[in-house]
């Protein structure tokens, strides 16, 4: 709130100065009209003269007369004018006694509205100065506040910093982890990977040496199968219906065990080890074939007591598919093949 000017001394009686002039101008226009108005008494001269002039026949004694009663009403009307004039005056004492009246009443006036005016100046002055010890509270509050807020900005902004600079850290130190764990286990796969690489040569290695000798031992079961079944055709030929009987007897069982290793070998070339494949194990395979050498069923009939090396050798026995080679066996050689039990050993299926 802006603060009210002071007034000075003479604007201060400047109103009350006029109130009283134009006050005096109206008590001395009112006399003024007061003496206007007022009625002229008749001259009492003129008719004294007029009662001469008209006694100037009579006697003395009439002429004394007549000038007794001029004087008197000559008194008589001074008297009248000097009362009127006294009344006049005291009208006139009256008309300033009231206009001093109205002056003071005016001047009391005056006065009271100058102590209003002061009163409600202090007063104005008062709210004021209250208004702004308000105002200098308000903004030493709002200054306060904004210091605080300030202050608070900056603890806030450090505190940030702070966070993120942990956090910075923190993530440096995850990253190093990381990468020493990412190098680690990069390190490891590395090993593995050289081992299983050494592994597989290895199992490749073996493996063929396995099937460079499986050839050869099938090559020299052949072989000598067929040898013998030429030798056996031979002696049916040249000797006497027992001997040839009992010859074709001993072939017939040569025949089946070569088929027997025909099977496994078969078996071996589609066997997949599983890592629990041990040596010492074994499993009990019941067989079912058809006459050209398809194989129809294949089921576990003693268990090696391990499940996925079971599995394996059905699954591997279930590979062969078909043996041609048993095509145009006699029924007779064919009968023990339509449903048989076989075992199976990690070292029958080349492990």
């Amino acid at each position: 709130m802006q603060q009210q000017r002071e007034p000075s001394a003479s604007e201060s009686y400047f109103w009350p100065s006029v109130w009283a002039i134009g006050l005096h101008v109206l008590v001395f226009g009112m006399l003024f009209v007061s003496f206007a108005f007022t009625p002229e008494l008749p001259p009492a001269k003129p008719i004294v003269q007029a009662t001469l002039y008209q006694l100037k026949s009579k006697s003395q004694a009439t002429t004394q007369t007549n000038q007794k009663i001029a004087g008197e009403a000559k008194k008589s009307a001074a008297r009248q004018t000097e009362e009127e004039q006294m009344e006049q005056k005291k009208v006139e004492q009256q008309a300033v006694k009231a206009a001093e009246q109205k002056k003071e009443e005016a001047a009391q006036k005056a006065e009271e509205a100058k102590k209003a005016d002061e009163s409600k100046k202090a007063e104005e002055a008062k709210k004021a100065d209250e208004a702004k010890k308000a105002d200098d509270a308000k903004k030493a509050a709002e200054a306060k506040k904004a210091e605080e807020k300030q202050l608070a900005d900056i603890a806030k902004k450090k505190a940030e910093e702070e966070a993120k600079k942990a956090a910075e850290e923190e993530a440096k130190k995850a990253a190093a982890e990381e990468a020493k764990k990412k190098a680690a286990e990069d390190a490891k796969k590395k090993a593995e990977a050289e081992e299983a690489k050494k592994k597989v040569a290895e199992e490749a290695k073996k493996k063929a040496a396995a099937d460079a000798a499986k050839k050869k031992a099938q090559d020299a079961a052949r072989k000598s199968a067929e040898d013998k079944k030429a030798q056996a055709l031979a002696d049916l030929l040249s000797d006497t219906p027992q001997r040839q009987q009992a010859l074709a007897d001993e072939q017939g069982d040569e025949v089946a065990g070569s088929f027997d290793d025909l099977i496994r070998a078969r078996a071996a070339e589609g066997w997949a080890r599983p890592p629990s494949a041990r040596k010492g194990m074994t499993v009990v395979l019941q067989i079912g074939m058809l006459p050209d050498g398809t194989v129809t069923s294949v089921s576990v009939a003693k268990s090696s007591g391990d499940g996925p090396f079971d599995a394996s050798a059905v699954a591997a026995v279930k590979n062969i598919g078909r043996l041609t080679e048993m095509q145009g066996m006699k029924p007779s050689d064919f009968a023990p093949y339509r449903s048989f039990k076989m075992t199976f050993t990690p070292e029958d299926l080349a492990l």
